[in-house]
Formats: structure tokens, sequence, C-alpha cells
């Protein structure tokens, strides 16, 4: 960062001193201009810190070379060791507020998985999909339950919604939204050629007390039904599945799998407002012009995410060009490596729109 840059951000924060001072200032104003006040007195305060550090670092370090007590020498070292880790520090710290991570990243999701082009094994692998998140929740000490589910015949899934509960879930799962491709002989097959099959992933942040109180019941239709299903002694005895309209946008969400109407009812509503939600951050984002979608739905849906090849147990993560050749670790629920290089992008475009400029 540019010294240039340092001083533009003080000349901002001497003005709106300037103006919080003046007695002409509107009520409403005062908030917002406390709020840029703060942050910005924090970037200064941070970035005056590592100039304090460096200066005191540079010091050292010529008194060092000039040294010749052995004994001193080790004190010089043990003490720029300390300063380089102090020096660290301070720089992520800097980085954090300069490039602020997602505020929804803390947040618990929904995932929705969805059978692509493939049959039948596309619909197995949505169902491997769902057990490698699960294996990964599961690692991570999260929680997860079935919003609702379409199964197939052979054990896969049409569709599944997971809902995922714990520290920074959607923050860590955000961008496995798009198309995964899998590349494998299916069990079905018995030439033994390698088919390509696909599922489409969108991963949602759940919404808020504060959002769900946003959506007004005179905006909603909910119609109740008979649950169909095969084979179930019960599923078609009650009008229990439940079907909810957002009328303003004509989003549709259902859901059968409870016995209860009101718990098929809860499950619906939370995932048409994390959908809400979604979409609401989908136009922000593109309102702020060319700024990195990160949804399906956003263009990314001809995308692929990632390719999972059984054949070679390799899988490529597309966004980050990883390749790992661990495949059946990753599908144990393994994913650190690649959630950890994705974050790592993530930081690295962020930096590439500050918070200030």
């Amino acid at each position: 960062m540019t010294d240039s840059l340092w001083s533009s951000l003080q000349k901002r924060y001497d003005e709106l001193n300037e103006q919080l001072i003046s007695t002409s200032i509107e009520a409403s104003q005062r908030h917002v201009v406390q709020k840029e006040l703060s942050t910005l007195s924090t970037l200064l305060n941070k970035h005056q810190e590592i100039v304090r550090l460096e200066g005191h670092y540079s010091v050292l370090r010529e008194q060092a070379a000039l040294n010749i007590d052995p004994e001193m020498t080790t004190l010089f070292n043990e003490e720029l060791a300390t300063l380089d880790k102090e020096l660290a520090y301070a720089r992520q710290s800097l980085d954090i507020l300069m490039y602020p991570p997602d505020p929804l990243d803390k947040r618990d999701a929904l995932v929705e998985i969805r059978a692509g082009t493939g049959g039948q094994e596309a619909a197995l692998f949505v169902g491997d999909l769902l057990r490698m998140y699960t294996l990964c929740a599961l690692k991570k000490n999260w929680k997860t339950t079935i919003m609702s589910s379409s199964g197939t015949d052979l054990g896969g899934f049409r569709e599944v919604v997971i809902h995922i509960q714990g520290n920074n879930v959607y923050g860590n799962l955000k961008f496995e939204s798009g198309v995964h491709r899998v590349q494998r002989v299916p069990a079905t097959e018995t030439a033994g050629r390698i088919h390509t099959s696909t599922a489409t992933i969108a991963v949602l942040p759940e919404a808020d007390d504060i959002e769900a109180a946003t959506v007004s019941p005179a905006d909603l239709r909910i119609d109740v039904y008979r649950a169909g299903g095969a084979g179930g002694q019960h599923v078609n005895t009650t009008d229990s599945a439940v079907r909810i309209t957002h009328l303003p946008t004509g989003l549709v969400v259902t859901c059968q799998d409870e016995r209860s109407q009101h718990k098929n009812k809860e499950k619906a509503l939370k995932v048409l407002l994390s959908r809400l939600v979604s979409a609401q951050k989908e136009k922000h984002e593109s309102e702020m012009s060319q700024k990195r979608k990160q949804l399906v739905g956003t263009g990314m849906r001809s995308e692929k995410v990632r390719t999972y090849n059984f054949p070679q147990n390799r899988v490529t993560d597309h966004t980050v060009e990883l390749t790992l050749k661990k495949l059946d670790m990753i599908m144990e629920g393994n994913l650190d490596d690649i959630l950890d290089a994705l974050r790592e992008h993530e930081q690295q475009e962020r930096k590439k729109q500050p918070l200030y400029s």
C-alpha cells in the first residue's frame, strides 16, 4: 500500500472530523459519519503501529550488524524474531481490516444438490456428494439436517437440500456452488466404459431473523397437498406436504419429507428465505459492476467448479486450478486442501477491491 493511499485516508479522516463537530450536521448523517470515522481510525492506528514496528526492526538490524559481542548477538536475534512475529500479525490484521470478509461468511448454510446430465448415474453422484459434505461437516463438528429430498429407485437423488449449522459454514462452502462433474464407470455399465455426469450445487446463506421479518405473510401463498412417494404407509394419508410461493419473485419451495404439515412448512420457509437472501446478494453483486460472482444462477451454471475422475483417483478444482491425486480421501469428507485454497484465492481477489481506494 502506497504512501499516497495513507495520505488520502488521513485527509478523509480529517474531513470527517470537521463534519462531526459542525453544528449543521443532521442526526441521521451523524451516525454514518461516526461509523466511517471509526473504520478509518482503526485503519490508521494499525498502519501507524506497523510503521513503528518497522522502524524499530530497522534500527535493531543496524545495531545487530555493528555488534561484535556473541552474547548480544543472541539477544538481538531473539528480539528480531519477536518483532518479526509482531509485524506479521499486524500486517495480517491490517489485511483483514482493508479487505474485510463477506459479512455472510459466519452464517449457517443450505446446500442444494441437484442431478444434472447423466440420468441415474447423475442421481447416484448427488448421493455421493451428499455423503461427502455430511462427512466433511462431521469432521468440522457441524450439524447436518436433510431439509428435503427426492430419491430414485437405485438409491440416488434427483435433488436434496441439506441444512448445515456450525462455525463459518457459509464462508467455507460458498464456492462449492456451480457444476460438479464426475467421470467414472457406472455400476450399470457392462462394457466398462467411462461416463461423464454432472450435479449442480447451490450454497445459500441462511436468512437471519431480521431478514425473515422483512418478508410479509401477504407475499406468501401456502398450499398444502397430499404427499406422494413410493411404498409409504403414512405419506398419503394426510395433507402434510407444503408448497410455498413467494408472489413478488415467483420463487417456489416444496417440502414433503416430514409427516407433520407444520414441520414441512417450517423447513420450506427456511429454504425460501435463504433463496431470497441469495437473490438479494446476487443483485447487490451485479450492482457492484464486475464483482466476483459466487452462486449458481449468477452465470456459473455453465461453469465447471470441480471434476471428480474416479479411474485416476483425481480431483481438479477449476476455480483455483488445483489437482489432487487423492479423490478417495476427498470423497470421505477431507476437503480442507481445497477449501483452504479457495479461501486464499478469495482473499487475493478481495485485495483487488479494497475498502478504500
